[in-house]
């Protein structure tokens, strides 16, 4: 990735879409190639790939350039207790602007949301859009996304899945899926920062306002309208992440040499033995599912009379680099009944005895704060 992002900046280094010059049509090239593997790599269109910076703007694409266009007063958007701050504020702005309503599915005590609650809320309500994660990335649950889709489509309901966590650890075909609109970012994915990606039906974008407006993203412009590109370039306004890209599609190109579902095997005996000596852990507690083929690749806890800020920073001193705070999911944190957790999160480069490196970790904070 590195290296193809190195190689891009020194050899072809222009900017896309303006000039037709060699070296421009060389990035033209290089760009567009890098959005159509992306777009394989997640089985979805090239046309209805779009490139942002993060997945936060693609959530928040999407609620500007479609909720703005189509949520009605009253109407209501639906998400879940489990949501990352980039699939909650942005829909809490839009129901503000709109006089709509957020609802939220509940999570229970083995960290999955009830289907039937989704049903009901669905029937008894005028749902426009479904918004969730596919993994959590606090609790590691593997939402049923395939079902949330059928569901909600079968109530006549959009489906938007935030796929950040899932991205990485999972096989994903966005087309078999059917979701109506799929973000994930690159950093997630052995990429770089600073690139993320949004996925949806080329007509539905179609359909849409643009989000940011200025140069690329025109077809013509006068004194005072204009009119918009064709997408997905309608909602790649500026100058667009072009060696993010490029470097994105070498990442996306290893894992799939590697093949994601051996990653994803990969994972679940990682995950089974991340568990198995956490639940060592004397006053530990694992949040979320605890089979490992039900989650995600990362596990958060909380072991009694120890901070999870001072947890991470003894694991840092000795090479661990875990996480610990509200994980931007602080309704879920109330949720959880706890002000924060420690997450480990796996990959496929790590192995077991890392994870037992942690275990001892986590004993010996236990034995300075909690004896």
């Amino acid at each position: 990735m590195i290296e193809a992002i190195a190689a891009h900046l020194s050899e072809r280094n222009a900017n896309v879409h303006r000039g037709l010059y060699p070296l421009a049509r060389e990035a033209d090239a290089a760009y567009e190639s890098a959005r159509a593997a992306i777009a394989r790599f997640m089985g979805a269109p090239a046309q209805g790939t779009v490139f942002t910076k993060n997945v936060t703007e693609a959530i928040n694409l999407v609620a500007y350039a479609w909720g703005r266009q189509q949520l009605r007063r009253g109407e209501v958007i639906l998400t879940t207790q489990m949501e990352h701050h980039a699939n909650i504020v942005p829909w809490q702005e839009l129901c503000r602007e709109r006089q709509a309503q957020l609802r939220f599915l509940a999570v229970d005590s083995e960290g999955q949301i009830d289907l039937a609650q989704l049903r009901a809320e669905l029937e008894g309500h005028a749902v426009r859009l479904v918004a969730c994660a596919h993994i959590s990335n606090v609790l590691g649950t593997i939402n049923p996304v395939a079902q949330i889709v059928e569901i909600a489509h079968q109530a006549g309901a959009l489906v938007l899945i935030d796929g950040a966590q899932a991205a990485a650890q999972l096989p994903v075909d966005v087309g078999a899926l059917g979701s109506d609109f799929y973000a994930w970012t690159g950093h997630k994915v052995l990429g770089p920062t600073g690139i993320g990606v949004l996925h949806a039906d080329p007509a539905l974008l179609e359909s849409m306002g643009p989000f940011l407006t200025g140069g690329d993203m025109i077809a013509s412009v006068q004194e005072q309208c204009s009119t918009w590109n064709e997408v997905p370039y309608k909602f790649e306004a500026g100058t667009p992440p072009i060696a993010e890209a490029v470097g994105l599609a070498a990442a996306v190109a290893y894992l799939q040499d590697i093949s994601m579902e051996a990653v994803r095997s990969h994972d679940e005996r990682l995950s089974a033995h991340l568990l198995a000596r956490l639940a060592e852990v004397p006053g530990l507690r694992i949040f979320g599912p605890r089979l490992p083929q039900a989650r995600g690749a990362l596990v958060s806890f909380a072991i009694d009379g120890v901070h999870p800020h001072d947890i991470a920073e003894i694991a840092g001193g000795e090479g661990i680099c875990i996480r610990a705070g509200h994980h931007c999911a602080q309704p879920l944190m109330r949720r959880l009944g706890v002000p924060a957790t420690a997450r480990a999160s796996l990959a496929l480069y790590n192995r077991p005895e890392e994870i037992d490196a942690l275990a001892a970790a986590l004993l010996r904070a236990r034995q300075i704060f909690a004896d």
